[in-house]
């Protein structure tokens, strides 16, 4: 449902917009608010990891029988002493330990599974409201293009209107015959028009310029996010083993508890990234019908309308600036993955690693900031 029906707005005229514009405009922005090679390419990276789950396995293993001769020296040692009692639990320990080691990959992966499921489920609550932002974006940029052609013609009636005005053309022009007006007018108003597509096309680049900008902060967001969860999922299924292999002795005896902790933890920087990104696309739909249906109204053609269009054109550039700012917004609200990640399965490594997203969050948005002011 619309977003325009849900806050009782005005409905949305459909804009027929050609082939050709598409294929222009996926060229020059990508198809998609979020680019879809990079997010399968993304995927495709994050799907390798468990190809390399062996790396320090063997070494792993090696470093686990050790650690066990050691253990049953200690507990062996404290029984011949007299100091502990014969328990046969805590000896069980170090067994179970080696087969997670054993069955390694199988192990991840059902540790993985919760994280999985939940990307699964937002990844499809995302992918569904996508067809339609980006059906609202093609609609908005040909909008943008209608009312910069506007601005053209608009811009070269009145110069038109100038250059009659003019003594000399006003009073010499009044002899003439109205086909030969109207002739004159089809030769000049081209002439005129042209001259004028420089100042409206400067406008028109500058729009752009901040709208490629804003929309590229928030693809860096949502990249950085995955990368991030892909290297830091890398790193603890390769060295994952060595946690395991330390938590036989009772100096680390919290090193496995911790390390299934920071891999779920880290397994749900994806699900919960795509709920992020299905909500900002919640408020990029309504800033792109709301842009769509002032865009609109600026080409009915009325003598308000004209009247907007002259007040608009005077801003220097050709947007409202609120898709801009969803974008911008959009971007900010990525960098806060880990940190509500880290409130579903508390860890203190992964918080240490949100505190530092969130400092370049805020390095980007006053980086954004500067660059919206520059403009």
């Amino acid at each position: 449902m619309s977003l325009m029906n849900f806050l009782n707005l005005p409905p949305l005229l459909q804009v027929d917009v050609p082939g050709s514009f598409k294929d222009t405009f996926n060229f020059l922005q990508g198809n998609g608010v979020y680019e879809e090679g990079m997010m399968h390419f993304l995927k495709g990276m994050k799907d390798t990891i468990w190809t390399h789950y062996d790396v320090f396995l063997a070494d792993a293993q090696a470093l686990c029988a050790i650690l066990m001769l050691i253990y049953f020296a200690i507990i062996c040692y404290g029984m011949i002493s007299g100091d502990k009692k014969l328990e046969v639990m805590p000896l069980l320990r170090p067994f179970g330990l080696v087969m997670v080691i054993l069955w390694w990959p199988a192990f991840t992966k059902v540790i993985a599974y919760p994280g999985a499921l939940v990307e699964n489920r937002t990844e499809q609550l995302f992918d569904g409201s996508q067809s339609h932002i980006n059906d609202l974006r093609m609609q908005r940029a040909k909008l943008m293009v209608d009312v910069s052609d506007e601005l053209f013609k608009l811009q070269a009636s009145t110069e038109i209107a100038k250059s009659e005005a003019d003594t000399w053309y006003e009073n010499a022009w009044e002899s003439v015959k109205s086909s030969v007006k109207e002739g004159f007018s089809q030769v000049w108003n081209p002439v005129v028009e042209m001259r004028n597509r420089l100042q409206v096309g400067l406008q028109l680049l500058a729009s752009s310029l901040l709208e490629t900008m804003a929309i590229w902060i928030l693809r860096i967001s949502v990249y950085v996010i995955f990368i991030v969860q892909i290297i830091f999922s890398t790193i603890l299924i390769i060295l994952g083993p060595f946690s395991v292999a330390v938590s036989i002795l009772p100096a680390f005896r919290q090193s496995f508890t911790e390390w299934i902790a920071r891999f779920v933890s880290v397994s749900l920087y994806s699900g919960i990234a795509y709920l992020v990104m299905y909500v900002a696309s919640l408020f990029q739909q309504y800033a792109l019908e709301a842009e769509i249906l002032r865009y609109s109204e600026l080409l009915s053609g009325e003598g308000e309308s004209i009247e907007k269009l002259s007040w608009f054109a005077a801003n220097g550039v050709l947007s409202f600036g609120m898709v801009i700012i969803t974008f911008v917004i959009g971007a900010i609200t990525m960098f806060t993955v880990p940190s509500i990640s880290t409130w579903i399965v508390s860890t203190s490594g992964v918080s240490s690693a949100a505190s530092a997203m969130g400092s370049g969050a805020t390095r980007i948005s006053s980086m954004a900031t500067s660059a919206v002011g520059g403009m």
